[in-house]
């Protein structure tokens, strides 16, 4: 029935994820379709590293990945889409097909510093095989130094007030999968409706969500400029009575984090009124204080 699709950088742990959360699934009795980029690569006669660096063949791949999550759209099953699938524009296809299909989708973006992704990937040892016979996943194939940067150069991060993003569950490296955040996202929402392009995504009105993060984008700015010049301690920050403790673990990375949970616990699907907006600096500094107890 719904469609789950991965995202995230080259070598950052999307193919583990999927392979997780398609274990999960299937215990609970669900027929799971498995759909990887590390499959349809090779399966198209293309080398891992010539395939990106090749636009028409990577437009092949694409064509071939949407194809075959399309052909296993229905309303039993769980499709799994493996893959980088770092173009949004890509992304929002997906959207519309499975609107078309009237069922459910859900965005897990693998997070991780482009750093911590190439020390993965340079672990990886395996060699191209090629072929429908041979069954081939080229998973274990490394990237190389060019295609790495190029891919990561490239990649347009999903975001929770995309209508084609949502909802998004973000996983880094050391988290466990919240397999029921996943499950509950699919399969204890409402699925999509055709030709509702125009109304608006489940979160709230989609002028209202580019507000409510652009607050929350300037905070998290000013918290990283005190960062950068080493002000540590208490910062004051407009709009907001308390003040926010500025510590050496604040990084882009984390406070991301924080601001994705922040949406998800304020901008619930279940609300009739939105939190206004001269209130969000003051929640968003409470929320940081809170979940920064102990970092």
């Amino acid at each position: 029935m719904p469609i789950v699709v991965i995202t995230g950088l080259p070598a950052s742990g999307k193919t583990t994820r999927a392979e997780q959360l398609r274990d999960y699934i299937q215990s609970k009795g669900i027929k799971v379709h498995l759909i990887s980029e590390n499959e349809t690569v090779p399966k198209a006669l293309y080398e891992k590293n010539a395939c990106f660096e090749d636009s028409q063949k990577e437009k092949v791949v694409r064509g071939d990945l949407k194809s075959e999550a399309s052909r296993h759209l229905n309303q039993e099953d769980l499709v799994i889409l493996d893959a980088g699938n770092y173009i949004k524009g890509f992304r929002y296809e997906l959207f519309c097909q499975t609107k078309s299909a009237r069922t459910t989708q859900c965005t897990l973006f693998c997070c991780i510093s482009q750093e911590k992704a190439w020390e993965f990937n340079i672990k990886r040892s395996g060699s191209d095989l090629l072929g429908e016979q041979t069954k081939p996943n080229n998973s274990h194939v490394p990237y190389s130094r060019e295609v790495f940067d190029s891919l990561c150069m490239r990649y347009e991060e999903p975001q929770s007030n995309n209508r084609w993003d949502s909802p998004l569950v973000v996983a880094l490296p050391e988290d466990n999968l919240n397999m029921e955040d996943i499950y509950m996202a699919l399969y204890e929402t409402k699925s999509l409706v055709p030709n509702l392009s125009t109304q608006n995504p489940p979160l709230g009105a989609t002028n209202y969500l580019f507000e409510f993060d652009n607050v929350m984008q300037d905070i998290i700015s000013e918290i990283l400029g005190a960062v950068k010049i080493g002000a540590f301690g208490q910062l004051r920050i407009k709009g907001s009575s308390t003040t926010v403790k500025v510590t050496t673990s604040m990084t882009p990375m984390l406070l991301n984090r924080l601001r994705q949970k922040f949406i998800r616990s304020t901008c619930r699907p279940s609300q009739t009124t939105q939190t206004p907006l001269p209130q969000v600096p003051q929640l968003f500094v409470q929320f940081i204080n809170a979940n920064m107890t102990g970092c």
